[in-house]
């Protein structure tokens, strides 16, 4: 499953200002907010506190500005599978967004079936679900939540705007 997204903008959706190497950065996908669908917005998350995308807000992260790379590498950047995907939504670095929770639970069981990730077992409050990256090591704490149908209809619309769905 390969996702095409925009790449990290360079100046702040809020206030304009250019964002330099080592910026907090936080990003929201939302659909319905631009003409094809899905859309990004990057906020510095201090200008930004209420930020609210236009469109309905399908997931949002926070990331660090690195060093730009050449085209070749920022064209690869722009092709965001289920593991990149699942990497920076569990980021610990990153914090958790309560929108993100299903989307990251339903990732999370197709890199379990893919061997790109192992459960290693709950939280002693049992509340998360620990799995282990195997090329990396880390572990990565996911709310822990019943797989019904209720959650995989919720879910559905989230991968749709995702995948290019309704």
């Amino acid at each position: 499953m390969d996702l095409h997204l925009p790449p990290l903008a360079h100046i702040c959706a809020v206030t304009g200002r250019t964002f330099a190497v080592g910026d907090r950065v936080a990003s929201y996908l939302a659909t319905g907010a631009a003409p094809g669908g899905l859309a990004r917005f990057d906020v510095d998350p201090a200008a930004g506190a209420g930020f609210a995308p236009p469109g309905k807000l399908v997931c949002h992260w926070v990331q660090v500005v690195k060093e730009r790379s050449s085209e070749a590498d920022a064209a690869r950047l722009l092709r965001l599978n289920a593991e990149n995907l699942f990497l920076t939504l569990a980021d610990p670095a990153a914090g958790s967004a309560p929108e993100n929770a299903r989307l990251v639970q339903f990732l999370a069981l197709v890199l379990e079936r893919k061997k790109i990730v192992r459960p290693k077992g709950r939280t002693a409050d049992g509340a998360r679900q620990i799995y282990e990256h195997v090329r990396s090591k880390q572990l990565y704490e996911i709310p822990a939540g019943e797989l019904s149908p209720e959650f995989f209809l919720s879910l559905q619309e989230q991968m749709g705007a995702l995948v290019g769905g309704k």
